[in-house]
């Protein structure tokens, strides 16, 4: 009985010494530094008589050299652009309004901003020695039904990403 005792103290212990050791969420390089890139995100033509949202996607990348931590994680957020809203971004021509938004899932269901007022932010782990890179996708979603002119409609949107 003293030595499954034993036994249970050290697998705490040892489980305490090994999360110890995990970087902080959002904490992925010691001494490195890292350079990020995104794709743009084009919806194409938007059909304002389609009965179908019209969906885009585009890419984080996030490349690291130096230490990086193992199971370190990268964390992107979003700004809300034009709108100043991350439930319901805009993007403009002129006067006129196209509503759109950003997603961190494919099935377009979690909001990506600063993860507040509902919204969610993008992560994903970074492990490596010396160096280490990772993609995120971010996907967009033009709502069906939105009677608007023709011509270009654009957002711009600043992307922070933490590691």
């Amino acid at each position: 009985m003293t030595r499954t005792v034993v036994c249970r103290r050290l697998w705490r212990v040892l489980a305490a010494l090994i999360l110890a050791m995990l970087p902080a969420a959002a904490s992925a390089c010691i001494s490195c530094s890292c350079t990020t890139s995104a794709s743009s995100l084009s919806f194409g033509t938007y059909d304002s008589v389609s009965a179908l949202p019209r969906d885009a996607s585009a890419l984080v990348s996030i490349d690291c050299n130096g230490l990086v931590a193992l199971l370190g994680v990268v964390e992107v957020r979003v700004g809300t652009g034009s709108s100043n809203n991350q439930l319901q971004r805009t993007m403009v021509q002129a006067a006129t309004g196209l509503n759109y938004n950003l997603y961190a899932d494919i099935a377009r269901s979690q909001i990506l901003g600063d993860g507040t007022g509902g919204t969610t932010t993008a992560t994903a782990s970074l492990n490596g020695l010396l160096t280490s890179s990772t993609v995120i996708p971010v996907f967009g979603r033009i709502p069906a039904g939105q009677w608007v002119g023709s011509g270009t409609y654009t957002d711009t949107v600043i992307i922070t990403v933490q590691y």
